[in-house]
């Protein structure tokens, strides 16, 4: 098949042809003839460029082609974002049910009818405290680590006479923001706090009831605190040998009318 390309050359070249023996023949016909045919190439040249134009659209085409792929791609990934986000969602809803559903180990040994917590303070209970001590101690032995126990009691004011109970949500207040996560803090029946610090020797468990008394008084003024402190193992070795030093350390600690840690001695 003849190209208009191949066509408009092939004029183009026997009007120069004829333009050549006009030349030589000095023949003014032959000369109109090679314009005839030149203006024959000149059409056909032009045609050929104007079937030419639709190609050179394909360019802008392709252009079009690459932004819808790329509007897909990006509504892909928005797509994909929002499933993940919804994924961590549901991945947080699900852990938090189940830390709520999960049972403390030491709750799940209370007896039937004993509490888990003081009413007043929303402390742990004494039954808590006697159960978890066993808990610690018996940690502390397998892992060779210390345990402290502070008995703490705390009266309004400075004592001058008979001392007056401080209020027992502001003393609970005071030990709750001191403690550590790992510590634990529980009120006895008798109104006596009790806090047992793990990995703690008696130097670490002065400091901390030395703290609470700071707090009680940066915050709500002028207290008496006394404190009875025994750490395993150094001053016994059994969750009852703990709890009865740290009754005698507190015991004494009370003698004085004034702010007194008392630290137990070693049996």
């Amino acid at each position: 098949m003849v190209t208009t390309r191949a066509l408009s050359l092939a004029v183009g070249a026997a009007g120069a042809i004829c333009g050549v023996g006009a030349l030589l023949a000095n023949s003014g016909g032959l000369g109109v003839i090679a314009g005839v045919l030149a203006l024959i190439a000149g059409v056909l040249a032009f045609t050929e460029n104007r079937n030419a134009d639709p190609q050179q659209s394909l360019p802008s085409t392709q252009d079009e082609a690459t932004a819808a792929h790329n509007a897909a791609v990006a509504a892909d990934l928005a797509s994909a974002k929002t499933e993940i986000d919804l994924s961590r969602r549901r991945i947080a809803e699900l852990e938090s049910a189940l830390a709520e559903a999960e049972v403390d180990p030491v709750a799940a040994q209370l007896g039937e009818g004993e509490v888990l917590t003081d009413p007043e303070t929303h402390l742990f209970s004494e039954s808590y405290f006697k159960v978890a001590l066993d808990a610690r101690i018996a940690s502390a032995r397998r892992h060779l680590r210390p345990v402290a126990v502070a008995l703490i009691d705390v009266a309004e004011g400075q004592v001058s006479g008979t001392a007056v109970a401080a209020p027992p949500e502001r003393v609970a207040d005071a030990i709750r923001t001191t403690i550590r996560d790992a510590d634990t803090a529980c009120r006895l029946t008798n109104g006596v706090f009790a806090v047992i610090l793990e990995d703690t020797p008696e130097n670490g468990a002065v400091w901390t009831v030395e703290r609470v008394r700071r707090n009680l008084v940066s915050n709500h003024g002028n207290h008496t605190l006394w404190a009875g402190v025994a750490c395993y193992p150094a001053h016994a070795f059994s969750s009852e040998e703990i709890l009865n030093q740290s009754e005698r350390a507190l015991a004494a600690a009370k003698e004085w009318r004034q702010d007194r840690i008392e630290v137990a001695l070693p049996e």
